[in-house]
């Protein structure tokens, strides 16, 4: 299993970007499918984006941030980024990065194993 720690979360304005990071501690991070989620309150969790280990690191995102937000992860630095630009009011929430065994990208929390404790972004109009 590793471990995960989130950072990067704040307040910005709409329109604004903002960068998370996810720094895994513990073995093996370069063969773990990764995943960003949000959870919004009073919501349930979201799929943001993912990428997976097998294949060149292929990546999917949910419709709702597609073109504006990238994933993306540095295995020799045990890191995952979320870019996130153009933000929205309706992208305020708690963001979760999250590690799967998995060979293809998970979507449902159900398949991760292991969770960051979470970091508050928030969009003002």
């Amino acid at each position: 299993q590793v471990q995960l720690v989130e950072s990067g979360g704040g307040l910005v304005q709409a329109g604004g970007s903002l960068r998370l990071s996810c720094t895994a501690s513990g073995r093996g991070f370069s063969t773990y499918t990764m995943g960003w989620f949000r959870q919004a309150p009073g919501k349930e969790r979201e799929f943001v984006a993912g990428i997976s280990w097998f294949g060149g690191g292929n990546t999917q995102y949910a419709e709702s941030v597609k073109g504006r937000f990238t994933i993306s992860r540095d295995n020799a630095k045990n890191t995952l980024y979320l870019q996130m630009n153009s933000l929205k009011p309706e992208d305020t929430a708690v963001y979760y990065c999250a590690a799967a065994r998995a060979r293809v990208i998970a979507t449902m929390p159900a398949d991760f194993g292991s969770w960051g404790q979470g970091t508050q972004v928030t969009v003002s109009s």
